[in-house]
């Protein structure tokens, strides 16, 4: 059959070209075969990345983005994460210094649909979004964001989709690629078992046989990278009568860590005739990030008189020093497995059928042990020190200490927990009843002795991750002359999720209880952790897992202790079937061609989730009524509901003029709620603290001041988030590697999921069939000191019983909030040659974008930036190449891994990234044994970028400072 083509030849050979250059097919699904007359263009560098990316954007009807294998081998990065985050419109967050998170037009990755090779990608994570800095650049050979939808996209997202793709090796040339990193990091480590050097290496060949019908491609990496952090942290700020404010709690550390990560890409490919391509592929990913949290967290103290000054400028001294000098080793280890089959036949000329089947699974334990240290076990002494401070609006700097000298004395620092935190270890207290008395007298003159409050000297706190997706795809395309329609798709795609969280932790108390003892000599290292740029010091560095190792810790399950631990555990189940038709077309508006497609999916969805409300019973357990460590059959939740959606979308492109185009796109596309939303579990919160408990029993005064009660609970109810888009792109392509893009973008959110929150009796929960969580002896407190209390400042005399007001709130999760996301991008790319031949080899590639976004109830949308910008400038010229690249971020809302494994808000300041990369490539050189070899010098994060979360009053509550990274490269194609 015939089919007319409107387009110019010359921009199709140019993505063919481009194509066989960078060894992938341009299309995620169809390869191109190049006509044996086009000349081949093997423009390689920065200069050749662009060219090829560009034209994939131009041959796509779509509005798309594009990185190309040059892209991704090249710039200075680690993963595919960096070289995403600098496309028009995406921005990356960074995780523990790396950029992991991509948002795509102001949507976190959870809202953005991730593919490999068109198929569905899972994560290791808590939720939906795939960490990108998992993958390691040396496997993949390009990507594209698809910022508008297709009936025949599977993977969708409400930001959009990022398909990331591995070779095809019948597709590509056959090499012997080695590639050897050696990292180190600008930071020295603070801690004395860690370094900042590190390495990469790789090794990749495509191989062609049986003439050229079986092609075999491998790639193998492996990943040593440090990386060095100085966290500052504090609980919170309050201001004093006279506006003074100082911090409520410290938490500051020396954090060092190492990701070893082991990779392996195989794809097999049999071409037996030309109607029958058969594709396997395999991707195995496996890693450990370990390492160490080590510093102070404690309570702060000003002394009133001490402090001068005004507003966040205020200096003073914290009195009442009783640090706990936390040693918290992490070890994080997880896999990633994947498996493909995609089987095409070609039935004749014009039809052709596929089927494509994958299964993928994910596993991690994130564990984070606790160990405490300090002067002596609470409760043992009161002589604490003094430390003299200096606040501003980045936080709070300490100039000089008395009394704290143990911290760098290993013969005098003890292995003990100095403050009174085992309050969740009531329900076994006859395990820590004890006969020495503390140093605290009770109202009636006789001696405290240590009980389970004492006895808290660390915890083991871990999560387990499991996830696996298998999907399966049947489809059939042709060529036909339906008027105006060109091409037709069908198909039906089929997909099956489980995801489980399994929230542990432990209890830990020293054998010395209840006295305390030193650090025993062999957990030691040579050398202190250095924590002066903090103003606090250098302090005792050890093994922070040995005293669990070697039994001198008691550990007790606190799954059974701590309601939302157990509150958080659960898994969620998804079953997809869809059905989708998609049409291409061809015609012509006036003298302007006019190509694009259009069509629709229909989308039936089962959800479940099973999991726990967490609840302390009368024997204060947790769901353990009988005391036999098995969760109560009351306990068990269960949850779910089915659904199903249309969603048509259009695609038109006009070329209005001499490679000038105008694209016009209008969708309706979802995103799946967060997985940690839809969960069946929650939990009954009691908060110990005595200023919350001392408040007034009324509806009134729990909304002024709050409530020790707090309850929560997931909804497997949940439907996808909903949006209905639009789009205009006007794109002027004047030369192969030079481009100007404008894009204008409008999102109607017609659902995201809202936070609710009520007033609820906890004596009478109307919510839980009137249940009555008030536990005597359990949520009330004996007074033991005369003195006012809470915040209403109620004067109570010692052996008061002060019972909690009856009232809380209940937080959970709906549907139905609203909102609209606006939004503009400027692309150019501009080779300064194309102006001024003196300027030859010369370019740069920018992009800026403007959002305007908000929920109708006033809240931010996560991973949304106001204003992002990317530029890159580059000289390329006889195979030497510079180039730098900033990226720029205005503020943002997020989420993050807060305490007990939960997932927490948080709002990132503002970030500016600067990376370049000077190279040569030894091809051009003469020197024959030196023609595959190019060597390159890389830096990222060059201008010592911090990640800051502020409060609302705009002072810092976390920074995170990870130093810059520098990676010298080797890179040998044997052939």
């Amino acid at each position: 059959m015939k089919t007319k083509h409107i387009f110019k030849p010359a921009l199709l050979s140019l993505a063919v070209t481009s194509a066989m250059y960078s060894g992938h097919a341009l299309s995620q699904q169809n390869n191109t075969n190049a006509d044996p007359e086009v000349e081949v263009i093997a423009v390689k560098g920065i200069r050749g990345s662009l060219m090829r990316a560009q034209a994939i954007k131009m041959d796509n009807t779509s509005i798309v983005e594009a990185i190309s294998a040059e892209d991704i081998g090249k710039l200075p990065d680690s993963s595919i994460a960096e070289s995403l985050a600098r496309l028009p419109g995406l921005a990356g967050e960074r995780v523990g210094g790396r950029t992991s998170g991509i948002s795509v037009r102001g949507f976190k990755e959870d809202f953005t649909g991730t593919s490999l090779n068109g198929r569905e990608l899972i994560g290791i994570g808590d939720n939906r979004g795939v960490e990108y800095d998992l993958y390691p650049s040396e496997i993949m050979t390009g990507a594209t964001i698809f910022k508008t939808t297709e009936a025949d996209l599977m993977v969708q997202g409400i930001g959009g989709t990022v398909d990331l793709q591995t070779v095809r090796p019948l597709a590509a040339q056959e090499t012997l690629t080695f590639t050897g990193v050696y990292e180190m990091g600008g930071n020295d480590s603070d801690n004395p078992e860690f370094d900042n050097k590190g390495k990469r290496l790789a090794l990749s060949f495509v191989e062609k046989f049986a003439d050229d019908t079986i092609g075999l491609a491998v790639a193998l990496a492996t990943t040593e990278s440090p990386r060095n952090e100085r966290k500052y942290g504090v609980w919170g700020y309050s201001a004093n009568d006279d506006g003074q404010f100082t911090p409520s709690g410290l938490d500051t550390q020396a954090i060092s860590r190492e990701l070893d990560r082991d990779t392996v890409s195989a794809v097999l490919q049999w071409r037996p005739t030309d109607n029958l391509d058969i594709a396997v592929d395999v991707l195995n990913i496996d890693y450990s990030d370990s390492g160490v949290i080590r510093g102070f967290i404690e309570p702060f103290n000003a002394e009133p008189t001490s402090l001068s000054g005004a507003g966040t400028s205020v200096s003073g001294t914290q009195v009442g020093v009783n640090p706990v000098l936390r040693t918290d080793p992490a070890q994080k280890d997880g896999e990633l497995q994947t498996f493909g089959l995609n089987v095409k036949y070609n039935i004749d000329d014009n039809w052709s059928v596929m089927l494509d089947v994958a299964d993928s699974q994910s596993k991690k334990r994130d564990l984070r042990g606790e160990s405490y240290a300090g002067l002596a076990r609470n409760g043992a002494t009161d002589a604490f020190g003094t430390r003299d401070f200096q606040m501003s609006p980045d936080g709070v700097f300490f100039t000089g200490s008395t009394g704290l000298d143990a911290f760098a004395d290993p013969t005098l620092l003890q292995l003990t927990g100095p403050q009174q935190w085992g309050g969740g270890m009531a329900n076994i207290a006859d395990q820590f009843a004890s006969s020495v008395n503390t140093i605290f007298i009770d109202e009636d003159g006789n001696p405290v002795p240590f009980s389970y409050l004492n006895a808290q000297d660390g915890f083991l706190n871990y999560a387990d991750f499991e996830e696996e997706l298998t999907t399966a795809r049947l489809e059939t395309e042709g060529f036909v002359e339906w008027g105006i329609i060109n091409k037709v798709k069908f198909g039906v795609n089929y997909s099956d999720r489980y995801k489980m969280k399994d929230n542990k932790g432990f209890f830990a108390t020293a054998s010395s209880y209840p006295y305390s003892e030193a650090i025993p000599s062999q957990y030691l290292y040579n050398g202190l952790a250095d924590l002066t740029w903090a103003g606090l010091g250098q302090v005792v560095a050890y093994n922070g897992f040995a005293p669990y190792n070697d039994g001198e810790y008691t550990l007790n399950d606190a799954g059974l202790l701590e309601p939302d631990r157990l509150g958080d555990t659960y898994t969620v189940d998804e079953e997809v079937i869809t059905l989708y038709a998609k049409f291409n077309f061809e015609t012509e508006l006036g003298d302007f061609p006019v190509v694009g497609n259009f069509g629709a999916q229909y989308v039936q969805t089962d959800q479940s989730s099973t999991g726990y409300l967490g609840i302390v019973g009368s024997n204060y357990a947790v769901c353990d009524d009988d005391s036999n460590g098995v969760v109560d059959a009351d306990c068990i939740q269960n949850g779910g509901d089915s659904y199903s959606h249309f969603l048509p979308s259009i695609n038109v492109s006009i070329e209005v003029g001499d490679n000038r185009f105008v694209r016009l796109a209008a969708n309706k596309t979802i995103s799946r709620a967060r997985v940690d939303q839809m969960k069946a579990s929650g939990f009954v919160k009691f908060d110990q603290n005595i200023d919350l408990i001392a408040i007034p029993n009324s509806e009134a005064d729990v909304d002024r001041y709050g409530s020790p009660w707090s309850k929560f609970q997931g909804n497997p109810s949940l439907s996808p988030l909903e949006a209905n888009n639009f789009d205009i792109s006007f794109e002027n392509y004047f030369e192969d590697e030079g481009y100007v893009s404008l894009a204008l973008f409008y999102k109607d959110l017609v659902n995201w999921t809202d936070e609710g929150r009520e007033l609820i009796d906890f004596t009478n929960d109307t919510t839980n069939e009137g249940a009555n969580y008030f536990i005597p002896g359990f949520h009330d407190r004996i007074i033991q000191a005369t003195d006012l209390y809470g915040p209403a400042n109620i004067a109570y005399n010692a052996g008061d019983l002060v019972t909690p007001p009856d009232f809380g709130y209940y937080s959970y999760f709906q549907d139905g909030l609203k909102g609209t996301v606006k939004g503009a991008e400027i692309t150019a790319n501009i080779p300064l040659g194309a102006f001024v031949s003196a300027l030859e080899g010369f370019g740069i590639a920018g992009s800026a974008t403007f959002i305007d976004a908000e929920l109708d109830n006033g809240n931010p949308i996560p991973g949304q930036s106001d204003e992002v910008f990317s530029l890159t400038a580059y000289y390329e010229m006889n195979g030497f190449e510079i180039r730098v690249a900033a990226t720029d971020r205005s503020e943002f809302s997020t989420y993050q891994r807060g305490g007990s494994n939960k997932i927490d808000p948080a709002t990132r300041d503002a970030v500016t990234q600067v990376d370049a990369q000077i190279s040569y490539d030894f091809e051009g050189s003469g020197i024959e044994y030196l023609e595959g070899l190019r060597i390159s010098l890389q830096g990222t994060n060059l201008t010592d970028e911090s990640e800051e979360t502020i409060d609302g009053n705009g002072i810092v509550t976390l920074r995170r400072e990870f130093g810059p990274s520098y990676m010298l490269n080797f890179n040998y194609s044997f052939y």
